[in-house]
């Protein structure tokens, strides 16, 4: 890889906890787009699971919660939200947590997941997903909001890292630092976005497989991969997070390293932005199987 700083000394060798053996996993799940409901229904392809944006389907009724339905009958499910603004100082909306709580309920999800991030001020809401600062203030408040949503839903939920293009200046400790802790105060679980592992590493200097080793290897319940674009500022080149192109081959050797680690670890292909004919995800998913049946025999 040309653009990636990566150590290719096996992370099960650099000291802390030892890769994980792999038995018989699920195989690669892809992100459930509304344009591919009735061929996934009509040819069942060969995916592991799928996993739905928790808000598109809070609409009582209608064609999309009858197709979600039907897939479940043929596939394990998570759902994966965007609108609950943890790390946002507003109140907790209870609405938008009751049609969760009802969703949940309902699919009985194998996975339920949020995102370490805020988006909304004064009831109003960005469309993105920003970072914390990273102190212990912000963790405590963090730590709270995720025990209130797990408590009202009745079970763990998964925090994912975000992409991030700035950082601040009063952040006390690292991300990975935080989320470990994070996960150590309310009992949540991990959500491993190996995409943004490395765009953040990329964006601000630091080692991407120094983030893999730190964090607690059974609190990561599931990977996501997915492709970035780069851009131009002046003489600074910026990865952006967005969800629209392939998997890049340094994305591929991180993830290569993390299942080394983590083990069979459920992983799924995102793809939200110019989203490409099914068989391109389904290839993207066959892919990540590949790599980590290879890595998984090298740690075993």
């Amino acid at each position: 890889m040309s653009d990636c700083p990566l150590d290719a000394t096996p992370l099960s060798s650099r000291g802390g906890e030892r890769a994980v053996s792999c038995p018989k996993r699920l195989r690669t799940g892809i992100g459930l787009r509304a344009q591919h409901h009735a061929q996934i229904l009509a040819q069942r392809p060969g995916i592991g699971w799928l996993e739905a944006h928790s808000e598109n389907y809070f609409a009582h009724g209608g064609s999309q919660r009858d197709v979600l339905t039907q897939i479940r009958a043929h596939y394990p499910l998570s759902l994966h939200g965007v609108g609950l603004s943890l790390g946002s100082i507003d109140p907790l909306d209870r609405t938008h947590l009751r049609e969760l709580e009802r969703l949940v309920h309902e699919f009985d999800p194998m996975l339920v997941s949020e995102h370490l991030s805020w988006g909304s001020v004064g009831g109003r809401f960005v469309n993105d997903l920003l970072p914390l600062p990273y102190t212990e203030e912000a963790l405590r408040h963090m730590a709270e909001r995720v025990r209130q949503v797990q408590d009202v839903l009745g079970r763990q939920i998964l925090i994912e890292n975000v992409s991030s293009y700035l950082q601040f200046t009063c952040s006390r400790m690292t991300e990975w630092e935080f989320l470990s802790a994070l996960v150590r105060e309310s009992g949540c679980a991990i959500l491993l976005d190996v995409n943004n592992v490395y765009v953040s590493a990329m964006n601000h200097g630091f080692h991407a497989p120094t983030y893999l080793q730190a964090l607690p290897a059974a609190a990561v319940r599931e990977i996501h991969l997915a492709g970035h674009a780069v851009n131009r500022v002046g003489p600074r080149e910026i990865r952006i997070d967005t969800h629209g192109e392939p998997v890049c081959q340094a994305v591929w050797e991180l993830y290569a390293l993390a299942v080394e680690r983590l083990g069979p670890v459920p992983t799924l292909i995102e793809w939200d932005t110019e989203i490409p004919a099914l068989d391109v995800l389904v290839a993207e998913a066959h892919k990540a199987d590949s790599i980590a049946e290879v890595s998984c025999a090298e740690a075993a």
